[in-house]
C-alpha cells in the first residue's frame, strides 16, 4: 500500500455532490409556476441538464428572492437570487464563512459519514489561512505571466481550430472546448501533455453525480479516481522538490505556506486549481459557440465587427455562468432581504439567477455583445474569493474567438447540446457542430 493510499484510508468523508440526493422528481417535468412557491429547490441537478432552471429563478427573484429549503441530509439552506443580495453576501467573508465549504453539504456540526475523503483547499478557507495560500500561486497568473503564455495559447488554439474536420458533424466539447483547456492546464502545471486527458477526469468526477453509465457509477469510484490524482501529483511533487520550476506544483511544494501540507490537503488545492482551470473556461467556450447560434444577428454584428470580441466574451461568461452557484455558512444569526438567517445556515449564492436579474442586466436572458455593464456579472465572485483566473479564462476565449473568426465564415450547431447532471456545474457534455471555412 502507498503512502497515499495509507493517509487516505481513514480519511473523513466529503459531503455528497452538490445535489447528490437533494432533488423532487416533482420538478422534472414541470413549471416552476404550477408548484407550490416552497416546493421549488434549484439545487435540483435535473433542471440543469434539461435545462429549465430559468423559469425556476424567475419566479424566486419576482417571489421569494432569498428563498429557504429544508432537508433531512443538508438541514436548513437559503437561495439568494436577486444580484445584490448575492453581490453583498460575496463580499462580505466576516459574516459568511467559506470554512464548511462551498457547495450544498451537511449541516455544521453533523458528523460525516466513513469512506470518502475529506479534502482541504484554500477556496474553504477564510483569512488569514486562506489568504497565504492563494498568494502561494497567485503568480502563475500575474500579468506578466499571461503575456508570456499568450503566444503558446495562440499556436495552440490555431493547431486545434486548424485540424476540425470541414462538412462533418463533430463535437466541439470534446475536440475544441476540452483539448485547449487540457493544454492549458498541462503547462500550468508542467504535467505529461501525454497525460493531460487525466485532468479532465479528475475535474468531471469531482462534482459528478454517481448513475448508471455516467463518468462514474458509485462513491467508491470516485474515490477511486482521486486518489489516483493524488498519487500521480504526489510523485510530480518530489520530482519538483528537486528540480522547482514556475509551475504551480513547484510553487505549492516551495511556497512557505504551503510546503507542508498535508496529503488530502494538497489533494483539495489540486482539485480546486484543475476544476477552476477546466471546467470554467472549457464550459464558456462551448457555452459561446452555442449562444452565437442562439442569437445570430449577435453572430453577425461580431463578425462584422471582431473588434467587438472583449466584450462579447464577457457577456458569454455572464450568460453561460459555467459555476452556477457558491456557498457560504453564516457565523452569526442575521437577516438577509428581510428574512431571519441563523447561525450555521447554509447560503447558496446563485450567481446563475444573479446574473438574470433584469434590476441589473436588460433583456438578461438575451446576449448582447455590446451590453455596456456586462463586465459586472457574478461569474467571477467578488470579494477575497474572487476567480484568480479570471484574466487567463477571457485571455483563452479571446484568442479562440480572435482565430475562429479568422478562418472560419461559421460554425452552425447542429443539434442540442447534452448538459451536465449538476447543480454546480453549469456545463455541456456534448455539442455537435459544424464548421465552414473561409474560402
Amino acid at each position: 500500500m502507498s503512502e497515499v493510499q495509507k493517509t487516505a484510508k481513514n480519511a473523513e468523508a466529503l459531503p455528497p455532490r452538490p445535489g447528490a440526493g437533494f432533488f423532487d422528481d416533482g420538478l422534472e417535468h414541470k413549471s416552476a409556476y404550477d408548484l407550490p412557491l416552497e416546493k421549488l429547490n434549484p439545487i435540483n441537478p435535473r433542471l440543469w441538464s434539461e435545462h429549465q432552471w430559468q423559469e425556476c429563478f424567475e419566479r424566486l427573484r419576482a417571489e421569494d428572492p432569498v428563498h429557504f429549503n429544508e432537508t433531512e441530509i443538508a438541514g436548513r439552506y437559503w437561495s439568494l437570487t436577486r444580484y445584490e443580495d448575492i453581490k453583498k453576501v460575496d463580499a462580505d467573508h466576516h459574516n459568511f464563512s467559506s470554512a464548511h465549504g462551498i457547495t450544498l453539504g451537511f449541516p455544521v456540526g453533523t458528523e460525516l459519514p466513513e469512506g470518502a475523503l475529506k479534502t482541504t483547499t484554500f477556496i474553504a478557507q477564510d483569512p488569514p489561512e486562506h489568504d497565504v495560500q492563494r498568494k502561494t500561486v497567485t503568480g502563475v497568473v500575474a500579468p506578466s505571466n499571461l503575456a508570456t503564455m499568450e503566444s503558446l495559447i495562440r499556436q495552440r488554439t490555431i493547431d486545434v481550430l486548424e485540424s476540425l474536420p470541414e462538412g462533418e458533424t463533430f463535437d466541439w466539447v470534446d475536440k475544441v472546448s476540452i483539448e485547449l483547456t487540457t493544454l492549458m492546464l498541462a503547462s500550468l502545471f508542467d504535467f505529461p501533455l501525454e497525460d493531460r486527458r487525466k485532468l479532465t477526469f479528475w475535474s468531471d468526477i469531482v462534482f459528478a453525480i454517481p448513475q448508471p453509465g455516467g463518468i462514474i457509477e458509485s462513491e467508491e469510484e470516485r474515490r477511486d479516481g482521486l486518489l489516483e490524482c493524488l498519487e500521480y501529483f504526489s510523485g510530480l511533487w518530489q520530482e519538483r522538490l528537486k528540480n522547482p520550476g514556475s509551475d504551480l506544483v513547484s510553487m505549492l511544494a516551495h511556497g512557505e505556506d504551503t510546503k507542508n501540507m498535508q496529503p488530502m490537503h494538497y489533494l483539495g488545492n489540486l482539485l480546486l486549481l484543475i476544476v477552476g482551470g477546466n471546467d470554467t473556461t472549457r464550459n464558456s467556450m462551448s457555452g459561446s459557440v452555442y449562444g452565437m447560434n442562439k442569437f445570430p444577428d449577435q453572430y453577425q454584428k461580431l463578425k462584422a465587427n471582431p473588434s467587438l470580441i472583449p466584450k462579447m466574451v464577457a457577456e458569454l461568461i455572464r450568460w453561460q455562468t459555467p459555476l452556477a452557484y457558491m456557498r457560504r455558512t453564516a457565523n452569526n444569526d442575521c437577516e438577509i432581504g428581510g428574512k431571519q438567517i441563523k447561525k450555521d445556515d447554509q447560503i447558496l449564492m446563485w450567481y446563475a439567477s444573479g446574473n438574470r436579474d433584469d434590476a441589473v442586466f436588460d433583456n438578461a436572458n438575451d446576449i448582447d455583445i455590446e451590453r455596456p455593464n456586462s463586465r459586472q456579472h457574478l461569474s467571477f465572485g467578488f470579494g477575497i474569493h474572487r476567480c484568480m483566473g479570471n484574466r487567463l479564462a477571457e485571455l483563452q476565449l479571446k484568442i479562440l474567438w480572435e482565430e475562429i473568426l479568422a478562418r472560419f465564415d461559421n460554425i452552425v450547431v447542429q443539434a442540442e447540446p447534452k448538459r451536465t447532471l449538476s447543480s454546480f456545474v453549469n456545463g455541456y457534455t456534448h455539442l455537435p457542430v459544424q464548421v465552414f471555412r473561409k474560402q
